[in-house]
């Protein structure tokens, strides 16, 4: 099992940080390279089960599943159903952590999933460089575009 991780500090409170990954189709609004984002059915985009279909510009459409959410410890774990990724059993959690010196906001992106010999030391970095760590750079953009507004 390949485990990767990200975290990072956020200008923002968590409430706002939470408002922004919560709803679990809207992953579209921060994330770089994704094309679209939609929930698969009628499920609303907090329901855990609810299932997402992301395409992305590079590795086209990736299928995940909402497997917990929760408002009271502002954690959000998924894994990856359908992927043309050389990857397998993903699985993530997104954890926000309230940093009170300055009302900011601790991220951290774990992921966890196997890989065949030949993929896993280009997934194992392609995750925290091409993946979480954009998320976050965006993520600190709108809050700061929000803050400026304000």
């Amino acid at each position: 099992m390949i485990h990767v991780m990200v975290s990072s500090v956020l200008n923002a409170p968590v409430s706002s940080v939470w408002r922004l990954i919560r709803d679990f189709g809207a992953l579209g609004n921060w994330l770089p390279g994704v094309k679209s984002c939609v929930i698969e059915g009628d499920d609303p985009g907090d329901r855990v089960g609810a299932i997402r279909r992301v395409e992305m510009g590079d590795v086209g459409v990736i299928r995940e599943q909402l497997l917990a959410l929760s408002d009271v410890e502002h954690a959000v774990t998924f894994s990856i159903l359908e992927s043309a990724l050389p990857i397998r059993n993903y699985r993530s959690s997104i954890t926000l952590l309230p940093i009170t010196d300055g009302d900011r906001t601790f991220i951290r992106w774990r992921g966890q999933f196997e890989a065949a010999a030949e993929h896993a030391a280009s997934m194992e970095a392609r995750m925290p460089i091409y993946i979480y760590q954009p998320a976050f750079d965006r993520l600190a953009e709108i809050l700061a575009l929000r803050e400026t507004r304000s």
